[in-house]
């Protein structure tokens, strides 16, 4: 692993390797599409007190994937903010087909 990615482009192969356990997987779609529910959701009552479940929602899914089944330490403990783009990313690209659910 490199110590930086000089952009997202360098970093995402890195990231989806983090996410090779298909359940792992299926735990992040799961939890990301449990985001956009909620926010959804949030919006539609104008109950805003829904948007603090917003981070047990992605992370408690994410680190359960993690921790429990690819066995390995979550990428955004050391790249937040690409993490975070990669997990959208790789939602969206769970969700067209393009990853393997």
């Amino acid at each position: 692993m490199s110590d930086a990615y000089a952009s997202f482009r360098d970093f995402y192969p890195f990231y989806l390797s983090q996410h090779a356990n298909r359940t792992c997987r299926r735990l992040h779609f799961a939890g990301t599409t449990l985001i956009v529910i909620v926010f959804v959701a949030a919006c539609v009552t104008q109950q805003w007190l829904w948007l603090l479940a917003i981070p047990f929602c992605g992370y408690g899914f994410a680190w359960i994937g993690h921790f429990g089944f690819e066995h390995n330490r979550p990428a955004t403990f050391t790249y937040p903010f690409y993490s975070l783009a990669g997990d959208w990313v790789m939602w969206w690209q769970t969700l067209t087909g393009r990853i393997k659910f």
